[in-house]
């Protein structure tokens, strides 16, 4: 089956230490993504998304505009951060391991996220729901993201671990129409 990302009820998000002291989190606001879910057997699902970078926020205009630059994303040369599942292995009553590949910066590199399938449900307009908790982490040297600067007190100004969580609400799509909007598009 067939789902689209609904970005009105779903939020992606991260977190990452900032001062050795604290953690900044940000969120983008612009993501896409399908998902092919088989509710009888998740194993068999697979995901992909994409976010635009310049969407990004933490809260601090001065901050996201950096972020943005050479130093961090480069979001001029690489605009996208995209994501493809490769695997998903199951890890308990409704957890499993999503694997997949990673692309920031135009490096791509697989990655293991812990998700939470929590079922599907009926809305009151009469679409079939789904709900999908992702959680996860990386190293954002891995993806060339290396500015830092010293702390006079030993440390860094930001740290290299970035949290990833994502809250997914997916509506399922009718296939033949959605391929049939696209032939036409």
């Amino acid at each position: 089956m067939a789902w689209k990302i609904d970005t009105v009820h779903s939020h992606v998000s991260f977190s990452v230490k900032h001062m050795m002291v604290t953690t900044v989190r940000g969120k983008f606001g612009s993501y896409r993504g399908s998902v092919r879910l088989d509710p009888k057997d998740f194993t068999r699902s697979s995901f992909e998304g994409e976010i635009d970078v310049a969407s990004i926020d933490t809260g601090n205009v001065d901050r996201d505009n950096h972020l943005r630059t050479n130093d961090f994303f480069d979001a001029a040369n690489h605009p996208k951060i995209t994501f493809k599942s490769t695997a998903i292995e199951p890890k308990g009553e409704g957890e499993y391991l999503v694997r997949g590949d990673i692309t920031i910066r135009g490096v791509t590199r697989p990655v293991a996220l812990d998700v939470e399938y929590r079922g599907t449900s009926k809305s009151p307009y009469g679409q079939t729901l789904t709900g999908i908790g992702v959680t996860g982490s990386l190293n954002r040297k891995d993806f060339g993201v290396n500015f830092n600067a010293p702390l006079e007190t030993g440390g860094v100004v930001v740290g290299e671990k970035v949290k990833l969580e994502l809250d997914i609400e997916a509506i399922q799509v009718d296939e033949k129409a959605e391929a049939s909007a696209s032939a036409t598009a």
